[in-house]
């Protein structure tokens, strides 16, 4: 049934591009630009052809994108960073769209209210949705999310390639796939995400190998940021490289950037990938919400593990969280997500306090476990429904409560 509140939802889509649109205009150019990244995807984008004539440490669509509305402004800097700010806004309201239509089927309306207003409070104060680009890649992320919930598979796919072609961190949805979906399915998701990102990355080396490979290669060198790890290792910068000049010059990609690791990464992955198939062996997904938890499990133990961490990721851990969790722990988790990492980018950082970090990443670390337990909690427990793993699909089997 068609409810007044369920009109209001709707439209707060609306309602944050034009809030948004407000504070661009508003704002003077270096208000916008704050503490994010516009200024160095404005050089990068004036270097020439991504992949091609530099390196560049994003994967491949967001370069090509930036280097398209550069050309589009004419290679004036204000206009590019008008218009990306626009188009990262037009990503998160079609993001929230998506939310406000997953929650409406897990909830009853009472609580589905309140946690679409939550997100709309977070995304319409956060900064990180338009100081960087992740908005792209969390789109992408959750229309993954519905397409893989809604059974259509082929769409999924596409998401899930498009978005690892942005960030990698779509392709956290995988596992979840293969646990809630048929064979078939899963093999047609998987097929066609993985086809997208090889297909794409092999014709750029083709193309270009050295700029393609460097690339590929950079990440590599980053060392650890932001995380236990990076505490471990003595390492107290952030995820950034050098000066832009570097990317004419491929050996600059695979020059190291901090300390190295005292634990090897790849030993580290071993008891994580070991908790990954367990938690994956014992999924008991009857329903939707469960579902997502699962795919918070995969998450949670990525960040664990990961060697890095940059503070605008909390951008997809977010609508996770507000989907799944109780409503106590749900509102209480995302807030806090969002204070520690406001203290840490830009509070404390921007303002060389590195001694902060032995605050915020234990925290932050504390928050990571406690979510993966509750989400491995939700995933785990059977409801007695009596359901095939395999039949997980929007409208028709939520968990409305």
């Amino acid at each position: 049934m068609y409810t007044p509140a369920r009109n209001v939802y709707r439209s707060l889509p609306v309602l944050l591009i034009i809030s948004r649109l407000m504070l661009i205009i508003a704002l003077p150019l270096e208000g916008l630009r704050g503490y994010g990244d516009f200024v160095h995807f404005f050089r990068l984008a004036g270097m020439g052809i991504p992949y091609v004539n530099y390196w560049v440490e994003f994967p491949p669509i967001f370069p090509f994108f930036s280097s398209l509305l550069y050309q589009f402004a004419g290679g004036r800097e204000h206009i590019y960073d008008y218009m990306l700010a626009i188009s990262l806004s037009i990503a998160q309201a079609i993001s929230l769209g998506i939310f406000i239509r997953l929650v409406e089927k897990i909830y009853a309306q009472n609580q589905a209210q309140t946690r679409i207003w939550i997100y709309f409070s977070v995304l319409l104060g956060l900064s990180y949705g338009w100081w960087y680009f992740d908005p792209l890649a969390e789109l992408a992320m959750m229309l993954g999310l519905y397409w893989t919930l809604e059974g259509k598979s082929g769409r999924a796919g596409f998401a899930i390639g498009i978005g690892a072609l942005i960030k990698l961190f779509p392709a956290l949805l995988l596992p979840m796939v293969w646990r809630a979906q048929t064979l078939k399915r899963a093999l047609v998701v998987s097929g066609i995400s993985l086809g997208l990102i090889f297909g794409t990355y092999g014709g750029l080396y083709l193309f270009a190998p050295e700029m393609t490979a460097a690339s590929i290669r950079s990440q590599s060198s980053k060392g650890s940021w932001e995380t236990v790890w990076a505490l471990i290792d003595g390492n107290f910068q952030t995820g950034n490289f050098g000066p832009e000049s570097e990317r004419f010059d491929p050996r600059t990609a695979t020059t190291p950037r901090g300390n190295p690791p005292r634990i090897p990464t790849g030993l580290v992955l071993v008891p994580f990938l070991l908790i990954g198939l367990w938690a994956f062996w014992r999924a008991r997904l009857e329903d939707v919400r469960q579902a997502i938890a699962f795919m918070g499990i995969t998450w949670g133990l990525f960040l664990l593990w990961s060697p890095g961490w940059s503070p605008q990721w909390v951008l997809y851990l977010i609508p996770i969280v507000l989907m799944t969790l109780p409503d106590r722990e749900a509102i209480l988790m995302a807030l806090s997500l969002v204070i520690i990492n406001l203290l840490e980018w830009p509070v404390l950082l921007s303002r060389g306090y590195t001694l902060g970090l032995w605050l915020t990443i234990p925290v932050r670390a504390l928050l990571f476990v406690l979510m993966t337990i509750l989400w491995s909690g939700m995933a785990h427990s059977s409801k007695g429904k009596g359901l095939s793993r395999n039949t997980i699909w929007i409208g028709t089997n939520s968990s409305r409560e």
